[in-house]
């Protein structure tokens, strides 16, 4: 299937990883209920404080988890926002220059007009046919909203 043939999809649409999310998730949930297990049945030399340590270390692993969990590209009607672990920038469509997926590349990259390539995170490279599918999308999108439209 060309990138041509794909009709854009309705706005507003977000982009996330399956995999992705449902292993930080996951292993986010196990440490935390792992950490404070082991904060209720640490043994007598260990103090409150040291109880509370082990559980707060549990939740902010977690946190840190809850980043890589939370990345996603999401696009509406006055542009895309790209949502990565640290960062989140928002993007109007006349800045979107296009997205590209390249094999073994772990994330799809969107070009902007002011030369910067951010990696969208929210389209993991693991996931190939679904991201391949998403790639599609957003590239319609793009044709469809961006500056340099296509004349009819």
């Amino acid at each position: 299937m060309s990138p041509e043939s794909v009709s854009p999809p309705p706005l507003p649409v977000v982009w996330r990883p399956k995999n992705g999310r449902i292993a930080a998730y996951g292993f986010a949930s196990v440490i935390v209920v792992g950490a404070v297990l082991m904060a209720v049945f640490l043994p007598d030399p260990f103090a409150l404080a040291d109880r509370i340590a082990m559980a707060a270390l549990g939740f902010m692993i977690a946190g840190v988890l809850h980043l890589l969990g939370r990345c996603r590209v999401e696009a509406d009607e006055r542009g895309i926002t790209v949502v990565n672990p640290l960062r989140v920038r928002r993007y109007e469509w006349s800045q979107v220059l296009g997205v590209s997926l390249v094999d073994n590349e772990p994330w799809a990259k969107i070009d902007f007009t002011d030369g910067v390539t951010v990696g969208a995170m929210g389209m993991q490279g693991s996931e190939k046919e679904r991201t391949a599918r998403q790639v599609r999308e957003l590239s319609a999108l793009i044709r469809e909203h961006g500056e340099a439209r296509e004349a009819p």
